[in-house]
């Protein structure tokens, strides 16, 4: 198969298409309701703030800004997935085709816009401030997010201060005061909520169990898991190359990027869990891996067998199909999960026992994010979540209904 730079950017064109209309389809058909992750984005939504007591703000701001576009349309929301998907998909083959030579979004921004710094030899303004925009939407999105920038901070550290293969430019502090100044209301809110969101998020890890053998069970944990999740990849890494290289090069400059974006901050979750013997989730994981592709094609760029590409083609589009076939019979054979639950209908039940006695319309639910969150999304009104029952809020609604420790009013 010949390739060139107009094929791989068609090929890259048909994958992209492929997957967004894949991952937005094979959900809408298979699930009768919205994920538990999306159900408490939008009740989050339904009253934004700079916080909530799980997550940081804009996972529930996206989700917002499609409610009041397109309503309780559930695949809006599988679509505005695969959009960060794809926008992902595109940082990540623009910023191989510069380190290459060839032809989840604000983690891939960061990393981008890192490169530019990095390889620019002269540092552009506008490329800092992007940096620190991208960097603390990042942290707006997800807490772990830190992992890569400390990563980022060591790269330029080892180059500025050990290596000397850089000089410390003021232009960077600008990205730091960018980064700054875009959490501030964020970090007000922290202080103001007593720090809920990361509470939460140490629970969440186990740093409250207090047990030694934490610290050695929970590291060798994650170390198999990351394994197991890697085994797909390495499959069509062996599928495409002749041998595994015997060293490496580290005074390669891109070599060196690629291992700090991509290794380092695994490594530093990998130290965290095991200092702290904390919990760290799978899923919490994703992000880290998105730029894998890029490192190993660099690495092994001189082994790769041009007549082991059909072989590589074929494994691929095996796994790309099999990812979503699978998810798409689990969906349909299991009828226990969070998404086979009757969301709609119990708020149309809702919604009916509620008009028998009041012709105001419902504003406020009252409840956990799940089952409150899901009356919040498909009740007409789009009632407002305003956490969980208790009587001082109860006390301020002018009239109230209670079903199941789930309350509406207004």
């Amino acid at each position: 198969m010949a390739l060139n730079k107009r094929n791989i950017n068609n090929i890259f064109y048909i994958f992209v298409t492929t997957h967004l209309i894949l991952w937005t389809v094979v959900p809408t058909i298979t699930n009768s309701n919205l994920p538990l992750d999306t159900i408490e984005a939008l009740a989050w939504g339904s009253n934004l703030d700079w916080g909530f007591n799980k997550h940081p703000p804009l996972s529930a701001f996206f989700p917002e800004v499609f409610f009041q576009i397109f309503g309780p349309q559930d695949w809006a929301y599988y679509f505005l997935s695969q959009i960060f998907v794809v926008i992902s998909f595109f940082i990540i083959f623009k910023l191989s085709q510069e380190i290459l030579n060839d032809g989840t979004p604000f983690w891939c921004l960061t990393v981008y816009y890192t490169w530019k710094i990095y390889n620019s030899k002269k540092i552009e303004l506008y490329d800092c401030i992007l940096l620190g925009a991208a960097a603390a939407f990042g942290i707006l999105s997800k807490y772990l997010f830190i992992y890569l920038l400390v990563a980022i901070d060591l790269l330029f550290a080892y180059l500025i201060f050990i290596k000397k293969s850089k000089k410390f430019d003021f232009k960077y502090l600008v990205s730091l005061e960018v980064f700054f100044v875009i959490l501030i209301p964020h970090i007000i809110w922290l202080f103001n909520n007593d720090f809920i969101t990361i509470k939460y998020g140490f629970a969440r890890a186990g740093l409250d169990e207090g047990q030694i053998i934490n610290h050695l069970k929970y590291p060798l944990i994650f170390t198999l898991k990351q394994i197991g999740i890697l085994i797909p990849f390495l499959i069509l890494v062996w599928l495409l190359i002749k041998k595994i290289p015997k060293k490496l090069n580290l005074k390669d400059e891109k070599l060196l990027f690629l291992i700090f974006i991509n290794l380092v901050p695994i490594v530093l979750v990998f130290m965290t869990a095991l200092i702290t013997g904390s919990k760290i989730r799978t899923m919490w994981m994703t992000p880290f891996y998105l730029f894998f592709g890029t490192l190993f094609i660099y690495l092994l760029k001189n082994q790769i067998n041009i007549k082991k590409l059909n072989s590589f083609l074929i494994g691929f589009i095996f796994l790309f199909l099999l990812s979503p076939i699978l998810y798409g019979y689990v969906s349909i054979s299991q009828t226990d999960k969070r998404t086979d639950y009757p969301g709609k209908d119990i708020a149309i039940k809702v919604q009916m026992a509620w008009h028998e006695q009041h012709d105001e319309p419902i504003k406020y639910v009252l409840g956990d994010e799940w089952k409150a969150g899901n009356l919040s999304y498909h009740i007409n009104s789009r009632p407002i979540w305003k956490g969980f029952v208790t009587k001082q809020k109860l006390n301020s609604f002018e009239k109230y209904m209670c079903i199941d420790k789930i309350c509406v009013g207004f």
